[in-house]
């Protein structure tokens, strides 16, 4: 086990020299002030890190990982038994056909004349994206569950709610976790777009940090809003993988 963690930090630490290089390269063949090296960001980042980065950070966080929850459990819920129950998803499916292709950000400007520049409309509008992608997934998951391990289960006197406990649910939880993991970057997207168009003065978010320190040209603190943005991303993809990992460990054999 150590030594398979050992080799995963190699494997991560050459990726990150490998991006520092092509970032450094970069920098040096377009040599534009709007496009400094790493080291000059990282040293950004640093100073505005201790300034209070670090607040937008976490509030940017908070606002994902809010999203994710509340969209994570009726998604998963609702598509596990329209994926078992056929009667139900056959009056579903066209709405969900007819909704999901729409891009929800383009809602933003109702939701926030509904909720306001708070936390609420920007949580609410992730929610509603990630919850879509959580749902037809876990739905797509509740389908292909072997019928022959239900009707063992039923054959033992299982109730519907043991059938979905000990059969659809952990039939599923991989797949559902997976969309989560891909539904994280999705979030991170809009959450950047509504903190850009939608956020109060004080401590907006990552986004809004990003884009005053663009409007002031302020270029090597505007790189040090998208390393803490890109570290959040990092962070919460490994947590999420290590959710998967923790619950579904069959998964890594």
């Amino acid at each position: 086990m150590k030594k398979k963690a050992a080799q995963l930090a190699a494997d991560y630490a050459g990726a990150v020299v490998f991006l520092l290089a092509l970032w450094e390269v970069a920098s040096l063949c377009l040599n534009k002030p709007y496009f400094p090296g790493p080291l000059e960001s990282f040293l950004a980042f640093g100073r505005e890190f201790a300034k209070g980065l670090w607040a937008h950070l976490l509030v940017s966080t908070a606002r994902v990982v809010a999203s994710l929850a509340a969209a994570l459990v009726p998604a998963a819920v609702l598509g596990m038994i329209l994926g078992r129950v056929e009667r139900l998803d056959r009056y579903a499916a066209p709405l969900i056909y007819l909704t999901y292709p729409i891009p929800k950000i383009i809602f933003l400007p109702l939701v926030i004349t509904l909720l306001g520049l708070g936390d609420i409309s920007k949580i609410f509008l992730i929610s509603v994206i990630v919850f879509f992608q959580i749902l037809v997934t876990a739905r797509d998951a509740s389908r292909q569950v072997n019928r022959s391990m239900v009707d063992s289960v039923l054959s033992l006197g299982a109730s519907e709610f043991q059938i979905y406990l000990h059969v659809i649910y952990p039939a599923c939880l991989p797949k559902i976790l997976t969309a989560l993991r891909i539904s994280l970057g999705t979030a991170i997207a809009v959450l950047f777009f509504s903190e850009t168009i939608a956020s109060r003065g004080g401590f907006g978010g990552i986004g809004y940090h990003l884009m005053e320190a663009w409007a002031r040209l302020e270029w090597d603190v505007m790189f040090a809003g998208i390393i803490a943005m890109g570290f959040m991303g990092f962070t919460l993809y490994l947590f999420l993988e290590w959710l998967e990992r923790r619950f579904c460990p069959w998964e890594f054999m």
